[in-house]
């Protein structure tokens, strides 16, 4: 059951339950909103929502909304967006009874795998499919396992309640009473315990190693299916349990602490974060000036906070001057005879008390970290001095860094006039390299311009819920939209336009879609696969006699850009618009005469405004190759 310190290995069962019927599910954005606290957007089949809030230590689960992101986001979300933004979550999986939730993502071709670890301190581990890590949320080096990138990341190999035979060990094993070892070595809590001893018919003071496993292992399954298939959690004063237990002794809770999930019954179990509350109350917003102020203090307090340990460092290193010049001494010498492993091997093994202040060794720069009071890091082919030197210096770093901080508080920042203009370009994207277009029903479609465009698209941006979109004719855009649309027409005249059938002049040209999984760069044998170019294999979705035509127009509100794609999508948020379709003229001179009809619908201080958006350049970008007509202007 869960309390306010956490969740149990059942709780979290519960979950992993809860989240894998809503499979297939694709990762959208991470958010991270303090220090262990997680927040992922889910996407879900018909245009299903889902946010996953996860504490490290604590909880994971579902709620109904984030607290506010904060403005710049972390460096951990970032890398996790990096790699696991738009793959699909392939399973979602406990390791055992465990507090370990994991994630296997697919992206492309590569399987990562996303550890939540709610145990202890809690973590968030990011590995391959080989469970070697890429990057942890918190890096820790354990005595049996290391949590650092590039470790393998392991897990306890018994489950307990995994089958009767790993049941049987466990107890067979057990010197203490049932009810104990079910609790403890089996992981099931105290409470489940009781129950499992009462459903089997067993006396809980039995010994572990004298009860029948049988109807002990039968009576943990029916547990975990009342867990699992026939949950109704609730709320009590003290914890919040995903299934009413029969025979407990407490009375079943009034039917308003009942919930439809388990995860509506966490979130209102759980109170906000001290980081959530802070960031929902109101604070008065702050002048530019008061806000660097404030910043430049709390450095300054940092800089003295880090002058004050590195000084309380540099005393403990001579006031224990005789058994660090013993140390360094010892392990410079041994270090021409043995490896550093030897050297730690030997020194873990030792009863010395002098070896037991090493806590820590780095053989990678020939130093060990010694507990003389205050953990410090001492450099075994250095002297004392030398040691002392390298704190010393950092005390000077600092102290440097402190009065830069000063005098930049003396000076009187000048506020920066602000200009405001009703007109504001478009922010630049990274998609804008690329054709684009957004679709009525508001999904990113993105087409490559030439082939190293093609290559790109599919190996780097296609995700597991993205769509391929290909004109059946040789020499055409590689399309891919970013997710789901009910707007496939306009997908499929995007798709036409842009390829060899407008060259060749053309007024229609069929087009079809496929997953990204049937689409390979692998021939057979005999063929040839040209760049910017691809297999697909497999049953395809047809469009047939698709009409070319592309729009063109320039959009003021609330940011101004020249977009362009199908002519009704482009008609309908533009008042600017011209329709191209297949004809005689080349493609730059198209571009100016597509320039000179937008401009002369806007005003001229409109048009110095617009410089940097309203040029041959941008409207070239939505030019098709090939010869053109302009059969519309508004």
């Amino acid at each position: 059951m869960a309390t306010a310190q956490g969740m149990s290995g059942i709780d979290v069962r519960a979950v992993t339950c809860e989240l894998s019927a809503k499979l297939p599910l694709w990762i959208d954005k991470v958010y991270q909103f303090e220090t262990r606290t997680l927040g992922i957007r889910l996407n879900g089949e018909d245009h299903a929502k889902y946010q996953l809030l996860i504490e490290a230590g604590r909880r994971a689960h579902l709620v109904k909304n984030f607290p506010p992101p904060p403005k710049n986001p972390p460096q951990f979300a970032m890398l996790l967006r990096k790699y696991i933004s738009g793959g699909k979550v392939l399973a979602i999986q406990q390791h055992g009874l465990e507090r370990i939730l994991i994630f296997d993502i697919g992206k492309g071709t590569l399987t990562y795998r996303l550890i939540i670890e709610l145990f202890d301190e809690g973590n968030v581990i990011l590995t391959d499919e080989a469970y070697r890590i890429i990057k942890p949320l918190r890096h820790h080096r354990f005595r049996d396992r290391d949590i650092v990138p590039d470790a393998v990341y392991t897990m306890s190999s018994t489950d307990p309640t995994g089958s009767p035979e790993a049941l049987a060990a466990t107890l067979a094993g057990d010197d203490r009473d049932l009810v104990r070892a079910l609790a403890i070595a089996g992981m099931l809590g105290g409470t489940y315990a009781e129950y499992v001893c009462l459903t089997a018919g067993i006396d809980k003071t039995t010994p572990a190693s004298k009860a029948d496993p049988g109807p002990v292992f039968d009576a943990i399954r029916s547990l975990f299916d009342g867990v699992q298939y026939a949950g109704h959690p609730v709320i009590s004063a003290t914890s919040c349990e995903p299934v009413v237990i029969a025979g407990e002794s407490k009375s079943i809770p009034d039917d308003k602490n009942r919930f439809s999930g388990f995860s509506e019954a966490l979130e209102t179990f759980y109170p906000m974060t001290r980081a959530e509350k802070v960031r929902i109350t109101s604070k008065p917003k702050l002048s530019e000036e008061e806000r660097i102020h404030r910043y430049q203090e709390t450095a300054i307090k940092k800089f003295d906070d880090k002058i004050k340990k590195t000084e309380e460092m540099v005393s403990a290193i001579y006031e224990n001057y005789p058994f660090i010049s013993q140390v360094i001494s010892s392990l410079d010498a041994a270090s021409k005879r043995l490896s550093w492993q030897e050297i730690e091997r030997h020194l873990r093994d030792t009863s010395s008390a002098d070896a037991k202040h090493i806590v820590a060794f780095h053989p990678d720069e020939a130093s060990v970290e010694l507990d003389i009071g205050k953990k410090v890091k001492i450099f075994v082919h250095e002297s004392v001095e030398q040691n002392a030197g390298r704190y010393y210096a950092v005390i000077k770093k600092f102290k440097k860094k402190k009065e830069g901080a000063l005098a930049a508080m003396k000076n009187i920042r000048q506020k920066k006039k602000i200009i405001r203009h009703d007109i504001v370009p478009m922010k630049k994207l990274w998609y804008h390299r690329f054709r684009w277009f957004v679709t009525s029903d508001g999904t990113v479609v993105l087409g490559g311009r030439d082939a190293s465009q093609n290559e790109e698209l599919v190996k780097k941006y296609m995700a597991g819920g993205d769509l391929f979109v290909h004109a059946d004719i040789h020499g055409a855009s590689v399309v891919i939209v970013k997710g789901r649309t009910e707007k496939m027409d306009e997908v499929a005249q995007f798709a036409a336009s842009y390829s060899g059938a407008w060259r060749s002049g053309h007024f229609s040209a069929d087009v079809y879609s496929a997953q990204p999984g049937q689409v390979s760069k692998t021939p057979q044998a005999g063929e040839f696969v040209a760049r910017g170019s691809f297999i697909v294999r497999g049953e395809r979705t047809y469009y047939r006699n698709i009409p070319l035509a592309v729009g063109i127009g320039l959009v003021l509100e609330p940011q101004a850009a020249v977009i362009g794609g199908p002519p009704g999508v482009v008609r309908s948020r533009t008042k600017r618009f011209a329709e191209l379709k297949p004809g005689q003229y080349e493609p730059n001179d198209v571009a100016k005469k597509v320039l000179r009809l937008l401009r002369q619908k806007i005003t001229p201080d409109e048009e110095k405004l617009l410089k940097g958006v309203l040029n041959t350049e941008t409207v070239a970008a939505f030019v098709p190759p090939g010869g053109s007509d302009i059969l519309e202007a508004s």
